[in-house]
């Protein structure tokens, strides 16, 4: 199994980055990888809601599902398809608080497929394109609910 550590400081409220990355549906918004993202499941938000995202490189997709939900505390998403080399992916964020800052701290665990050559195709670079992919969601997050905030107020 392999890890990554990530985490951002955001200039808003818990409860504003809860609204958005709790929400399955708005991915593209603020994910430059993503083209589109559709919920799957009858769920909307809680366990066991379901999203199907498509990659705008055109020809990657995935499907995950919602395994832990405490609104603004933590959120656990888990890869449930895909076409990537990735399987038994989970993502969760943690919220830390400090005035009207939150630093959002994401843990990701997987593993690759293929075995042997899984495991050198993710010493070579699947870590590292994982790792890029998700300093740029992070890093489009934090832009989305700064600026929805700040002009609107996230919803």
């Amino acid at each position: 199994m392999a890890t990554i550590f990530n985490e951002i400081a955001i200039n808003a409220t818990t409860q504003q980055v809860w609204a958005v990355l709790s929400d399955l549906a708005v991915l593209e918004k603020y994910d430059p990888t993503v083209l589109r993202s559709e919920l799957i499941s009858t769920e909307i938000s809680g366990i066991d809601a379901k999203r199907k995202v498509y990659m705008k490189d055109g020809k990657n997709w995935f499907e995950e599902k919602v395994t832990e939900w405490q609104p603004n505390k933590a959120l656990t998403i888990q890869l449930t398809n895909c076409t990537f080399p990735i399987d038994h992916l989970k993502h969760s964020y943690s919220f830390e608080t400090s005035g009207n800052t939150t630093v959002v701290k994401q843990v990701m665990v997987y593993d690759v497929k293929f075995g042997a050559l899984g495991k050198l195709m993710d010493a070579l670079m699947v870590k590292k394109q994982t790792d890029k992919g998700i300093k740029l969601f992070m890093a489009g997050l934090k832009k989305f609910v700064e600026e929805n905030n700040n002009r609107h107020g996230v919803q």
